[in-house]
């Protein structure tokens, strides 16, 4: 049987405990290998500049991300878009979950018009779940 000896010359006996030092030390080392890796997973690539506000709710279920950058560039996560193919993904990425999130971040400098814009694009293609990327201030 794993884990017990019988009765040896020697005279020792069963082994009785199962040393799980060895798993935790397994178990903390995938754990900051997950760590370190889901700040890669979650960190956006496209860097914009969100504006601050002081009461804002927390993220979404299962959110897909647009980005406006300050030169009124459309990004779709992390790839450069135009409208019609903006539309178009948006289409798509509702027919695979139909409980779908749009979060828009946009620079501080871009108009409010440029993400009315991406919003409206996005009620055409039949979402309806919407949030305005905000970074939270510290003022309280």
């Amino acid at each position: 049987m794993a884990g017990t000896t019988s009765q040896s010359s020697r005279g020792r006996g069963a082994i009785v405990g199962i040393n799980v030092t060895p798993m935790v030390d397994v178990v903390l080392v995938l754990l900051v290998i997950m760590m370190v890796s889901a700040q890669y997973i979650v960190s956006q690539s496209i860097r914009v500049e969100l504006p601050r506000a002081s009461n804002s709710d927390e993220g979404a279920a299962s959110p897909v991300s647009v980005s406006i950058t300050r030169d009124r560039g459309l990004h779709f996560g992390t790839r450069r878009v135009t409208e019609p193919e903006l539309e178009s993904l948006l289409r798509r990425a509702l027919e695979q979950n139909r409980d779908l999130s749009l979060i828009v971040s946009a620079d501080r400098d871009v108009n409010h018009g440029t993400v009315m814009r991406v919003v409206d694009l996005a009620r055409g293609a039949g979402i309806t779940k919407f949030a305005i990327n905000v970074e939270r201030s510290e003022q309280r």
